[in-house]
């Protein structure tokens, strides 16, 4: 029993790592993608292939030049705990990109996988080495839309003022 629940408390934490890199990457948040590799890691994303916590500043910088806004949604993800400190992982991801500009919206809609090995150090799951499959990728534009209903009243998702931050800190201040 004691093997089944430290199992399931270590995917547990790998499977924050991977989520916390889309907020990270979806808010451009430098420090947030920064912690969930090691510093001798090693990231694939095809158009990068380099040092982990390099990507991380080097995507973030990226994505906010050139996206107003950006989705990462991890669906199915596959954990096989390999012994105490090493693992595999395969994770589903949709990904939405809204590309700056005037005029109609263009998206870039992506289904891709990250290949993920990721160790513990220091009894911290990071990743190690990560490579992004692309499976497949779409690009449409978007003219001007007549939403079915009003949407000034939702709080607006942003890069640097996400309402996510203030959530952040009220959290920090009622522990």
């Amino acid at each position: 029993m004691n093997e089944d629940l430290n199992n399931l408390l270590d995917k547990q934490a790998i499977t924050e790592v991977i989520h916390r890199y889309c907020r990270g990457v979806d808010r451009c948040d430098v420090e947030i993608l920064k912690s969930v590799y090691h510093s001798d890691s090693y990231d694939d994303h095809g158009y990068w292939k380099g040092n982990g916590q390099e990507f991380a500043t080097f995507v973030a910088g990226r994505l906010a030049e050139a996206n107003s806004a950006t989705t990462h949604s991890v669906t199915n993800t596959l954990i096989d705990l390999l012994d105490d400190e090493t693992a595999h992982a395969e994770s589903q991801v949709m990904v939405t990109l809204i590309r700056k500009g005037d005029g109609p919206q263009t998206v870039d809609l992506m289904g891709a996988r990250y290949l993920d090995v990721f160790t513990r150090k220091q009894d911290l799951w990071r990743i190690a080495e990560r490579t992004v499959v692309l499976d497949w990728h779409k690009c449409e534009q978007w003219g001007a839309s007549n939403p079915p209903m009003a949407l000034d009243g939702f709080k607006q998702g942003a890069r640097t003022n996400d309402p996510l931050y203030s959530l952040l800190r009220s959290t920090e201040s009622s522990r």
